[in-house]
């Protein structure tokens, strides 16, 4: 038997361990806790992250397409092509300061700005420098940097550069997301993107699959192709004559809208920007003025000045209240509500009839015939001919302004008759003019032929049912008074040898953005018309911003439209009418 003292030393020792034993007992079971109960997501995710890998599957986003009606092959003028980033890992650069002075004058980055970038060491991937060109990424290849290295991504690509430009839109960052910010791009991002996929499995050491572990696979759905009504080879003539119509003329910009008014189909939407001349959707971000991104053509409104007139003659005549004939004396002015409307010419011209109200562009003539009406009639038929909203067409769009026409005020409705006073949009002049070349009918404006999906199903657009403004015969008498005015009035040089045009000059004063009143020495030229009359297969628009040389659309707005009605009689085979 032990002695006394080495037996209590030894339960001594036993309680030690015991409670030792405990304790630890007590510390792992609450470590075991506070890693798998507290912090159990934030392990799991910790070592799922060194075993799982999440990869996005990029969508490619959908080509747009146009057509023309001689080689009838689609081609892309909005598509996808690979472009390198050059990236570099700070811990793998040797010399920080020489890499930067390579790399700075071949990427155009500043020394200053590229060292901090390279110097965090705590970081295995920085970019540098997306959408390298061909010559950028070889003159760095050349160099063999250690720690620089390309990534390839896709980008957007627009092979004929400013052709389309401002109707395509761009894709551009947002955030760190790509999305269509302008134009077509914009309209249709959701259908262009597509959806991405996913990809989640877990890999080892060496980036190999785990046989038999998770996977999970989403395939990316590509974007839907877009086929436009545009004509290519009237797109480039359209642009061509509106370039120099505006350089000729030292204007500001141009709009340019050619469309068939029996289906509504755009064969033409052109634009140009004197600040921005070749403003190219590849480099957006290069262009000096913001402005060059937006398509006048369908967000430009403006007071469209004495084109509006033939809109008020025709609903005067729908309503029976004058004919072509129909004659009234003209003193050169009108006095309402202590205003004084005058003529554009400021002359008097005595007993004129209301063919000779458009033929001459006379202000008191068009108030004339808006007072056989009345205001309120007036109103109901400006609406009818789809002012004051959106066309629809699928392009971004503003609606103009017609609220000088919603309350009583009489001098707004004068003037309101040759297109002062309310702001409306190329386009939805268009759309009006159609009724007038389509036998009272009105069609709505699209510009997209047809929509092709991944799967390979084509939607075609159908034209949309067209709306009754005025009667067949009403269209009729207007279309012969805007055949008179291209053969005797101020639109003469709209006119194409051999062929009967129907149309209408306008000069339109420019409203001031910071009071009220008007701009001096400002102006926009428009010319709008459609031919031949005998089966009218266009309707088209031309609008000149702010010419410098002469004032009145006659000079700016008209040549261009008969130049380009003539390209188009003869692109359509259309044989003359007249010796």
């Amino acid at each position: 038997m032990p002695p006394r003292n080495q037996s209590d030393n030894f339960h001594k020792r036993m309680v030690v361990l015991t409670v030792f034993l405990l304790l630890f007992l007590i510390v792992m079971v609450g470590r075991l806790f506070t890693l798998q109960v507290v912090s159990g997501s934030y392990y799991k995710e910790l070592a799922g992250s060194q075993y799982a890998r999440k990869s996005k599957l990029t969508a490619s986003r959908g080509e747009i397409k146009i057509n023309d009606k001689l080689s009838n092959v689609p081609y892309a003028v909005a598509t996808n092509i690979e472009k390198q980033i050059v990236w570099a890992d700070p811990r793998a650069i040797t010399d920080i300061d020489k890499t930067a002075e390579l790399l700075s004058p071949i990427i155009k980055i500043d020394v200053e700005e590229l060292k901090p970038k390279m110097s965090d060491k705590t970081k295995k991937y920085v970019q540098l420098k997306r959408q390298l060109t061909d010559e950028e990424v070889e003159e760095i290849a050349k160099l063999e940097l250690p720690g620089i290295a390309f990534d390839a991504e896709t980008t957007r690509f627009y092979p004929e550069k400013s052709f389309l430009s401002q109707v395509l839109g761009f894709v551009g960052y947002k955030g760190d997301d790509k999305v269509g910010l302008y134009g077509l791009e914009r309209y249709f991002e959701k259908d262009l993107a597509g959806i991405n996929g996913v990809l989640q499995e877990d890999k080892d050491t060496s980036g190999a699959w785990i046989f038999g572990s998770k996977r999970e696979f989403i395939p990316a759905v590509d974007g839907t192709n877009l086929l436009l009504t545009i004509d290519k080879n009237i797109q480039y003539q359209a642009e061509r004559i509106l370039k120099d119509a505006v350089a000729e003329h030292q204007a500001d910009s141009g709009s340019l809208i050619v469309m068939d008014p029996k289906t509504g189909a755009i064969l033409s939407m052109a634009n140009h920007y004197a600040s921005d001349p070749e403003y190219d959707p590849n480099q957006y971000n290069k262009a000096t003025d913001p402005d060059v991104y937006n398509n006048m053509a369908t967000v430009g409104s403006y007071e469209p000045g004495s084109i509006f007139k033939p809109l008020t003659m025709a609903a005067a005549i729908n309503e029976g209240k004058v004919t072509a004939e129909t004659k009234y004396v003209d003193t050169g002015f009108i006095d309402v509500d202590g205003f004084k409307i005058k003529n554009s010419d400021e002359l008097a011209h005595g007993e004129q009839t209301m063919t000779q109200v458009l033929e001459e562009s006379l202000n008191t003539g068009a108030i004339f015939a808006k007072e056989q009406i009345g205001n309120e009639t007036f109103f109901s038929y400006v609406k009818k001919f789809g002012f004051g909203k959106a066309t629809g067409i699928e392009l971004p769009e503003t609606p103009g302004n017609l609220d000088n026409l919603r309350g009583n005020i009489k001098v707004n409705y004068d003037t309101a008759t040759f297109g002062q006073g309310i702001s409306v949009t190329p386009i939805q002049l268009v759309q009006a003019f159609s009724a007038l070349a389509n036998g009272g009918k009105m069609v709505k404006p699209h510009i997209v032929q047809a929509e092709v999906h991944p799967d390979g199903r084509t939607e075609e657009t159908k034209p949309a049912n067209t709306v009754q403004v005025i009667d067949a015969k009403t269209a009729s008498t207007i279309t012969g008074m805007l055949t008179s005015v291209v053969e005797v009035g101020h639109g003469k040089r709209a006119g194409v040898p051999g062929y009967y045009i129907a149309g209408k000059t306008g000069t339109a004063q420019v409203s001031r953005k910071d009071s009220q009143g008007y701009e001096e020495n400002n102006n926009i030229g428009s010319f709008i018309g459609y031919g031949p009359v005998e089966d009218p297969r266009f309707v088209m628009l031309v609008r000149i911003n702010h010419p410098r040389t002469v004032k009145f659309a006659e000079t700016t707005a008209a040549p261009a439209f008969g130049k380009l009605a003539q390209f188009m009689l003869s692109y359509f085979n259309i044989p003359p009418t007249r010796k």
